[in-house]
């Protein structure tokens, strides 16, 4: 029989148990904690770092601890879900707080940080709230050396543990030494690392005899080992504990030690780092660790040294990315990273700078799974101030009739939910007149995007300027940034470098913002050139400068030219998105048979269509020839036909 060193028919692979809290990171780099002004939030937590780290590196991971009955504990529940984690084991906390840090980056080896866990949810974890039915779930269990600091959370672990034992569940654990957390340093001066203390390393002692893996800096093996020096601290671990320890020296990488100490370090295997350009190494461990686990875990054969080095390949590779990177968790790497990293021809020492891996971090990651999408657009301004001005309305009444079409969209929503049809509504509303109905839409799951251009521009202008980076700061991420560009690959070349430099600008402020990019190219009508396969190559155009939105719009095209827009897009960018299909406000006939054009195509993912819908019930609306509920039937009606007529081209 094959020796195996998990135990098999486990759904889980790995449960973490341990700190899950908020984590707000400065955002100016240099600054001190007393200067910063502004904060970004991330999921935090050693534990919960680890859970959605090698969830992101697609092992079957969990997350056991507890969060407060608030805001931020909704955040962190939500946020591992998203990335694949199960999240049965996070209890609710209906007495206390989500634990949260504050953290700031002044240079590459120095950040104020500030913990606020005075009495937090995660800290109250129970013996009782610990399954053992869960526990035997899994092939392995990692805790991290906070959840041992006091007497309840030491109960809590230890009877996971217990379970831990009872079902060969391998124990894995992550010293994971802060002094401030055990009392040894001043409440603000969460970035000490290291406080020698006899007690602690008794404390510790008392618990390694009972892993099966031991994971840790050259500090904490020393408040681990009690000792003076790492070697003796080492054999004093080795002692009490036959686990397979893995030391992790910075920079230089790490070592693997499965039997008796080595008389010198370097007697070992050194598994080199990966040597980056550091932002910060914040996280560097948490990311260390789902690296070596995710490689640790998927090889169930006995130790070796072949073993060792992939997962220490795996483990620096993580570590070198995050140090690189704002944050820790959604700093995390995917397997798409790693094969680019791994396989680059040259070393990359600049991740914050490589374009491609840039973008591989955005789109490789888990995103939200859209199904047919059906999106209503009244991002119109110029034409909607028209029909007020010939009405003799002023222009607060467009935000007045954006806000009925809100209640249109959640009718269609939930008739086509009431009928058991698969599909997603949407909408595209503008910040001018529809920022009411934008707030509205957001946080209900459904498709928002919002317009950037200056509407007609040609050549492409941004509403508000060319800073368009510093307008998203205030844009909620799940909104997505639609440009409309009339675009041709024959322009003059003024004029097309022109549009060029303003769409390589968007893509770049989109990366760094973080938001998806949907491009509605339309070439010019009154252009000299119009070969059939213009579109076509203004596409392939935008993909050769390396811009690559997440989605496109375009208008109705044949079936022959959808077949090579569809290999286009899968030869260049199998992440996009996909394409919505706008209307231009064509009659409904005509807009049916382009969706029997687009019937057989795999990018086409459903229609974006405006005035179509709202031309005529919004110039009867501002004329005052009906109600609120009519333009709102009337809406609705219009839009249901579409979906329908949709949906038979595709039956």
């Amino acid at each position: 029989m094959v020796q195996t060193r998990f135990a098999s028919g486990r759904p889980l692979d790995l449960i973490c148990l341990g700190r899950l809290g908020v984590d707000l990171y400065a955002q100016q780099v240099g600054a001190r904690l007393e200067d910063v002004t502004s904060f970004a939030k991330y999921l935090g937590g050693s534990s919960a770092n680890i859970a959605f780290g090698t969830a992101r590196l697609g092992l079957k991971s969990a997350m056991l601890s507890r969060v407060g009955d608030d805001h931020m504990g909704r955040f962190l529940v939500e946020s591992l879900a998203r990335e694949g984690c199960d999240t049965r084991g996070i209890k609710i906390d209906p007495e206390r707080l989500t634990a949260m840090v504050l953290l700031g980056l002044k240079d590459r080896e120095t950040f104020p940080l500030v913990f606020y866990r005075e009495n937090c949810a995660d800290m109250a974890l129970r013996a009782d709230d610990i399954s053992e039915d869960y526990i035997a779930s899994s092939k392995a269990l990692l805790i991290t050396g906070t959840h041992f600091s006091t007497d309840q959370v030491f109960k809590a672990s230890s009877q996971a543990l217990d379970y831990a034992e009872k079902h060969n569940v391998k124990r894995i654990l992550d010293i994971d030494y802060r002094p401030v957390l055990w009392g040894l340093a001043s409440k603000a001066d969460g970035a000490t690392r290291f406080v020698a203390d006899e007690k602690v390393s008794q404390h510790v002692q008392r618990i390694l005899p009972r892993f099966d893996l031991i994971v840790g800096t050259e500090e904490e093996f020393l408040i681990a080992g009690g000792g003076t020096d790492l070697l003796s601290a080492l054999r004093k671990v080795r002692e009490l504990s036959a686990a397979t320890l893995v030391v992790k020296l910075g920079p230089q990488g790490c070592t693997v030690i499965h039997g008796a100490i080595p008389q010198h370090l370097e007697d070992g295997a050194i598994h080199p780092g990966v040597r980056v350009e550091v932002l910060n190494v914040l996280g560097a461990g948490d990311a260390f660790m789902s690296g070596f686990l995710s490689g640790w875990l998927n090889d169930d054969s006995d130790p070796s040294d072949a073993g060792d080095a992939r997962n220490c390949q795996l483990a620096n590779a993580c570590g070198g990315l995050v140090v690189s990177r704002h944050a820790c968790a959604p700093a995390m790497p995917t397997p798409a990273e790693l094969d680019y990293l791994f396989n680059s021809p040259v070393p990359i020492t600049r991740p914050d700078q490589d374009l491609v891996l840039q973008r591989l971090h955005q789109v490789s990651v888990p995103r939200k799974q859209w199904k047919q999408l059906f999106i209503f657009a009244f991002d119109h301004r110029g034409q909607l101030v028209e029909l007020a001005q010939q009405a003799g309305r002023d222009l607060d009444s467009i935000s007045q009739l954006k806000q009925l079409f809100i209640k249109a969209v959640e009718r269609v929503e939930v008739d086509l939910q009431q009928r058991g049809i698969e599909a997603n509504v949407g909408l595209l509303a503008d910040q001018r007149f529809g920022q009411d109905s934008l707030n509205s839409a957001t946080g209900r799951g459904w498709w928002v995007a919002r317009p950037v251009e200056v509407q007609g521009s040609r050549p492409l202008a941004f509403e508000h300027g060319r800073s368009i980076g510093s307008n998203l700061l205030a844009w909620p991420k799940e909104q997505i940034i639609k440009c409309l560009v009339q675009f041709h690959p024959d322009d003059e070349p003024l004029l097309r470098l022109e549009q060029e430099a303003q769409l390589l600008g968007l893509y770049r402020a989109a990366q760094t913002s973080g938001h998806e990019l949907l491009l509605e190219v339309i070439p010019p009508k009154d252009h000299p050139s119009t070969y059939p396969d213009v579109l076509y190559r203004a596409l392939k155009r935008l993909y050769n400068l390396g811009i690559f939105p997440d989605w496109w719009k375009i208008e109705a095209q044949t079936a022959e030219v959808w077949q090579q827009l569809d290999e286009l897009i899968k030869e260049r960018d199998p992440y996009c998105r996909g394409v919505v299909l706008l209307g231009l406000n064509a009659p409904v006939d005509a807009l049916a048979e382009g969706f029997k054009q687009a019937s057989r195509s795999s990018s086409c993912r459903g229609f974006a269509v405006g005035r179509t819908i709202f031309q005529e019930p919004s110039r009867a609306w501002m004329a005052g020839e009906i109600d609120d509920e009519t333009l709102i039937s009337q809406v609705q009606r219009t839009f249901m036909f579409l979906i329908e007529s949709w949906r038979e081209a595709r039956a």
